[in-house]
């Protein structure tokens, strides 16, 4: 029997002295797992808080994905005893 799983991602955003800083984690049955972003607007540029939070969330996305790949290749090698590799696509 198929079983329907639900994952929670939450985001933090923060914002101080031009700088955006946003934190993804995400929670499953056995832990949680983070991944952080920073964007930083130049002092020239429009202050415009939207592209900040989307820039930061973005990389902290980004992070939070390398680490749920690098999470799953531990677990394979850990089962299987030999190197593994998963294509990101």
């Amino acid at each position: 029997m198929e079983q329907a799983k639900e994952w929670t991602v939450r985001i933090e955003i923060e914002e101080t002295d031009g700088q955006t800083r946003a934190a993804a984690r995400v929670h499953n049955r056995d832990n949680e797992i983070s991944g952080h972003g920073v964007a930083r607007r130049n002092p020239r540029d429009t202050e415009v808080p939207e592209i900040g939070d989307e820039l930061a969330v973005a990389r902290a996305l980004s992070d939070l994905a390398h680490q749920l790949f690098d999470a799953t290749v531990g677990d394979i090698e850990a089962l299987t005893h030999r190197h593994a590799q998963v294509a990101e696509r």
